[in-house]
């Protein structure tokens, strides 16, 4: 989700009613989440991986999720953050914006809500401002997850379209099976050894053959331009 299906989050929740609610939110979107419950175990996870937005409560246990924020910027990383929680004062928001994050969301929280922020702040992190991605003839849009060939609409599955989100979001650049495998699945999901291989295969069945180009032994492609 770069802005959808294709993009690796972090949720960052110890309140395990509400974080099974949003971790299958968020994978129903074609997301791919990993979860930690407590501060220390966001910190590490923040140390060792990269993602491409933190969904992030600040009552956490072991770690304020404030200071979770805190040790983020000091490390200089611009992942964006979304802070979810349910303190609302006027005085709580302001510190958590002060303090690095990038938008503030209050709980309860509307679902659609939710993903709208973050999407928008995916596109931002991304240096867009339009919602729908365009190149080569095809046109995906996150928010509905429409894909369209030169006008006529495409059905993918939900790691197609991840793959795909992640390729024609940077034309130009190649990307690995292994840098597709981490944006695709979390840590708890099974990779068969040939899975990007088959999505590629699938989306050039229906996108053509020549949209994604494979760089032998290096990875995987859409050009900036038709050759």
């Amino acid at each position: 989700m770069s802005e959808n299906a294709r993009m690796r989050l972090l949720l960052v929740e110890d309140d395990t009613m509400i974080g099974e609610s949003v971790l299958d939110l968020l994978r129903a979107e074609a997301y791919a989440v990993d979860w930690v419950k407590d501060g220390e175990m966001a910190d590490t996870a923040l140390d060792s991986e990269s993602y491409d937005l933190v969904l992030l409560d600040l009552g956490l246990p072991r770690r304020d999720g404030l200071a979770v924020l805190r040790r983020l910027r000091a490390r200089k990383d611009r992942t964006p953050v979304l802070i979810a929680t349910a303190r609302d004062a006027l005085a709580q928001r302001v510190e958590g914006l002060d303090a690095g994050a990038d938008d503030y969301i209050v709980k309860p929280y509307e679902f659609d809500e939710l993903l709208a922020r973050i999407r928008a702040l995916i596109r931002r992190a991304a240096g867009r401002a339009e919602p729908v991605y365009e190149h080569l003839g095809v046109s995906i849009d996150p928010a509905t997850r429409e894909v369209l060939v030169r006008g006529q609409p495409v059905v993918l599955s939900a790691r197609e379209w991840a793959v795909l989100e992640l390729l024609l979001a940077r034309p130009g650049m190649i990307l690995s099976r292994r840098q597709l495998e981490e944006k695709v699945y979390g840590w708890k999901d099974d990779i068969s050894s040939n899975a990007v291989e088959v999505f590629i295969h699938g989306l050039r069945k229906k996108l053509g053959a020549a949209l994604i180009q494979n760089v032998r032994g290096v990875g995987y492609m859409i050009p900036r331009s038709e050759s």
